[in-house]
C-alpha cells in the first residue's frame, strides 16, 4: 500500500472514531470465514458497524481523532478489529454472547461514554454501563418520586378539608 492511499485509509477511519460516540476494539483472530460472517451479520442485526484495520493505521487514526482515547494505544498487538456503535453496551453485550459458542471476540479496550476501559475484565462494566439518556431519565424518575407523593397526600388532604368544611357548614346552617 502506498502511503498517500494509508493516507487516505487513516482520515478515513479517524473521521469513523470522530463520528461515532462509542467504539470497542476486539480481538476476532482465527475465526473462519463462516464464523467471521456470522458475527458480521449479528453486528449489521444490532446497527454495530465491525471494521478489521492495521494496529498502526489504527494507532494513527486514534491519535488525530479528537477523542480521548490514546491509552488504547497500548492493546494494538496481534490482530484487532474496531466495532462502531451509537449504543454504549450493545457491543459489550454482542461479544459476550457471541464469545459463548466460539471463544472470539475478545475485547481489548473500548471508548464508552467518554471513558476509556482496558481490557477483557471491563467487559462486565462494559455490559452495565447506561447511556446518558438513561440516566437522566431514571435521575428524572428519582426526582419526580417524592413530588407525586406530596401532590398526592396534598389533594387527599384537600378533599377531607372540604369534607369538615360542609360539614361545619351544614351544622351552622
Amino acid at each position: 500500500m502506498k502511503k498517500s492511499e494509508k493516507l487516505q485509509v487513516i482520515e478515513k477511519l479517524t473521521k469513523q472514531i470522530n463520528s461515532y460516540s462509542h467504539y470497542y476494539l476486539a480481538d476476532i483472530s482465527n475465526l473462519n470465514a463462516e464464523v467471521t460472517g456470522n458475527l458480521r451479520r449479528l453486528c449489521n442485526k444490532r446497527e454495530v458497524k465491525l471494521v478489521v484495520v492495521k494496529n498502526t493505521i489504527l494507532r494513527k487514526a486514534l491519535e488525530n481523532s479528537e477523542k480521548n482515547s490514546v491509552e488504547l494505544s497500548d492493546v494494538l498487538v496481534n490482530n484487532t478489529s474496531i466495532m462502531f456503535s451509537n449504543t454504549g453496551s450493545v457491543p459489550a453485550k454482542l461479544i459476550k454472547e457471541f464469545s459463548k459458542k466460539n471463544k472470539k471476540p475478545v475485547l481489548k479496550g473500548a471508548y464508552v461514554e467518554q471513558c476509556t476501559y482496558v481490557g477483557a475484565d471491563q467487559l462486565e462494566a462494559l455490559i452495565n454501563v447506561k447511556s446518558k439518556e438513561e440516566l437522566i431519565g431514571s435521575i428524572i424518575a428519582t426526582l419526580q418520586s417524592p413530588i407525586k407523593n406530596v401532590i398526592s397526600a396534598l389533594q387527599s388532604g384537600g378533599q377531607t378539608i372540604v369534607g369538615v368544611l360542609k360539614t361545619l357548614e351544614e351544622r351552622n346552617a
